[in-house]
């Protein structure tokens, strides 16, 4: 049986590629997403993420920092 979160159920692949995924330019090119500095996931926020599937996961990335949530990436 799948673990449910609320209604929905949980999907352990979009955080393992969250996890995998390196930051493709600037000056934390190479970077874990996961990595990058708080301030720095903030600045993107102000400044609107990037368009398509880099932009989506930097929004998650910002959503799980100012969540307190780096926990769930401890063990990946």
């Amino acid at each position: 049986m799948e673990p449910v979160t609320g209604d929905l159920p949980f999907d352990h692949t979009k955080l393992l590629e969250l996890a995998a995924t390196r930051m493709p330019f600037g000056k934390y090119r190479g970077r874990r997403l996961v990595d990058l500095p708080e301030p720095y996931v903030v600045w993107f926020a102000g400044q609107g993420f990037p368009p398509g599937k880099l932009g989506e996961m930097l929004h998650t990335v910002y959503e799980i920092k100012v969540n307190g949530l780096e926990y769930l990436f401890d063990r990946l």
